[in-house]
């Protein structure tokens, strides 16, 4: 009997593990909209009546990203209404309302029921905890028509899996402009969210962050987020203190690694945001009869779940080879057809079209990256590889950057790449000298435009060389077993810290911790990321951990996979990374050289979503 129990037991830690690598089943969205089933939907299946369902910017984009309208439809939720625009009485019908407890969310509601009441009742949730002042407020003109009112804790945005973010690009500006007027309160909002996001995993996790002798703002956010979560802990519903849990949250500034978020990156997702004009998840393209077409890659596109981590080369090979597929897949073995096999094919029709559609466009998207690369990407990969890794192909050390990085400006590339080869050849000597920089900027003639390398000291990466600015590069893994493609050598620093948190090697000087360490974090005989390995005593304890990263000022696409490819490796730690926002070489340029603009105007998660 006691041997079933212990196979049941390993059986159920397996299906556990598999889940969290498989992800996108068992993600963040999933996890989003469980939770909002828990709450908003089981208030609302008490009563059977058709409800509206009434949504700030905010609440619309992350009820977006976690569920369909006939997901809500199912659940009696017949109409959904933006709180700020003018909507018509339904008295006889009840609200729902999903908002952000702020002063204009709790204004607009406000206005629904003074003087008259748009709604016979409203069931009020807020993403946040929401401030006696304006609770108050609500209770002074509604009490009488408000049946709930609950906070969530449910403040960021789940992107993908196993990412998510504050949706906050502005944070950047905030967080790192010198004319800056509201740093503090930004890093405040973004503990918050941090907070939020920690309750809704259900977890209480040890605090750690990257020491930086240029930088601040990991240690400041990080003893931000310390104290949030022991209060919220404190104040749990259930009354009891909650200790912790078996997770760590790391905090580091983008400044940390600088390369990553600017080499042109090869695999899938990563190359497609960066070398085509994708906005909002949705890449628009010619059919092959002209027609003007468009896509979104998400999670619903199971094809892009499999192939977005892929090297291109990879991607081309099986979207082509699945193509063939599927055609051959439409004619009869034997070349007869019969109407049983007509049926049989009408009823796979949508499922069949649907697949054939995802092909067609992943084949397309593919066609169109490696159109990119073969005209110029795949010349200035090698010079950026060579001068991120500090190697060429063969290993031999690059012993002059200067006459890797010559080429790349001589030849006409576009101003903007040169841009990105001029940064790498300067993170690579970690700063250059002011004459130097001078001569560089006059050859690639940005010299109004000196700002997108200049800026980058407000982020404490070294430009010019200087005595009273210390920075040390960080000591890297040795992948020199890795197989990698050549264009491909470079791996984010991010991985590394990854692979060191799950295997207890982070150096406690470098990353200090802030309060104490959940015991499955304590002590060695941790487990490799890239290695098989059996399961310890201490891998059996931290199954079902966590190992959250945050990145001040936007994460890449490449350290976005990075979460992935680490819990796939280990299996026994998820990998959760997030950010304010996700940059691309090009975004994250635009907002270095914004640095330099005048005064940042304050705005709210709100007023920024209807900016």
């Amino acid at each position: 009997m006691t041997s079933k129990v212990g196979d049941k037991r390993q059986e159920e830690e397996q299906r556990k593990r598999n889940k969290m690598a498989t992800g996108s089943e068992y993600g963040l969205k999933k996890l989003v909209w469980h939770r909002l089933q828990e709450t908003i939907i089981a208030d609302c299946r008490k009563s059977e009546v058709w409800k509206i369902l009434i949504l700030d910017p905010f609440t619309t984009k992350l009820l977006s990203a976690c569920c369909k309208m006939s997901d809500l439809m199912s659940e009696k939720i017949t109409i959904v209404e933006d709180l700020f625009k003018t909507r018509e009485p339904v008295p006889e019908m009840k609200a729902i309302y999903f908002m952000s407890p702020n002063a204009k969310c709790v204004d607009a509601f406000i206005a629904d029921f003074k003087p008259k009441p748009k709604y016979k009742a409203a069931y009020v949730y807020f993403t946040d905890y929401c401030s006696d002042v304006l609770f108050n407020n609500m209770k002074l003109y509604c009490a009488k028509y408000i049946r709930v009112c609950k906070e969530l804790s449910m403040c960021f945005m789940p992107q993908e899996a196993q990412v998510f973010t504050c949706d906050n690009p502005m944070a950047f500006r905030s967080i790192y402009s010198p004319h800056s007027q509201d740093k503090q309160k930004t890093l405040e909002t973004l503990a918050d969210q941090l907070v939020t996001l920690c309750a809704t995993l259900d977890e209480y996790p040890g605090v750690r962050y990257k020491k930086d002798s240029n930088m601040e703002n990991a240690k400041y956010l990080a003893e931000l987020v310390d104290n949030k979560l022991a209060r919220h802990y404190e104040l749990d519903d259930s009354g009891k203190k909650k200790g912790k849990t078996q997770a760590q949250l790391l905090i580091v500034e983008r400044g940390f690694d600088p390369v990553s978020p600017i080499l042109h990156e090869l695999t899938y997702q990563a190359m497609a945001y960066d070398l085509m004009d994708i906005e909002n998840n949705t890449y628009k393209y010619k059919a092959k009869d002209g027609s003007e077409k468009q896509a979104l890659l998400n999670e619903e596109d199971m094809l892009w779940v499999k192939l977005r981590h892929k090297h291109i080369a990879e991607v081309s090979d099986q979207i082509r080879k699945l193509v063939k597929e599927i055609s051959a897949s439409k004619k009869q073995p034997d070349g007869k057809t019969t109407i049983s096999g007509l049926a049989q094919l009408m009823k796979k029709m949508p499922a069949f079209r649907k697949g054939l559609a995802e092909k067609t466009i992943h084949l397309q998207l593919a066609e169109d990256c490696m159109k990119h690369f073969s005209n110029n990407v795949e010349k200035l990969c090698k010079a950026e590889q060579d001068l991120a890794v500090g190697s060429d192909v063969d290993g031999v050390k690059v012993k002059d950057p200067m006459r890797t990085l010559l080429p790349v400006l001589l030849h006409p590339y576009s101003t903007h790449d040169k841009i990105r080869a001029v940064l790498l050849y300067i993170f690579s000597l970690n700063g250059t000298t002011d004459e130097n920089l001078s001569k560089l900027i006059q050859h690639v003639k940005i010299e109004d435009e000196r700002e997108f390398i200049l800026n980058w000291k407000e982020l404490g990466v070294p430009i010019i060389t200087s005595t009273s600015f210390f920075s040390r590069k960080p000591t890297r893994r040795d992948r020199s077993q890795e197989e990698t493609y050549n264009l491909s050598r470079w791996t984010p620093v991010i991985k590394d810290v990854m692979e060191d948190a799950v295997e207890n090697k982070l150096d406690t000087k470098e990353w200090p911790h802030l309060s104490e360490c959940p015991a499955a974090w304590n002590g060695s005989g941790a487990v490799s990321a890239r290695q098989k390995h059996k399961a310890s005593s201490q891998d059996e304890r931290r199954s079902g951990s966590r190992l959250i990263i945050f990145i001040i000022g936007g994460m890449s696409f490449s350290e976005m996979r990075c979460a992935y490819e680490v819990t796939q490796a280990v299996k026994s730690c998820e990998v959760i990374i997030g950010s304010s926002h996700i940059v691309t070489p090009t975004s994250l340029l635009d907002d270095i050289k914004a640095l330099s603009k005048g005064p940042v105007e304050t705005f709210t998660i709100e007023e920024r979503s209807n900016a």
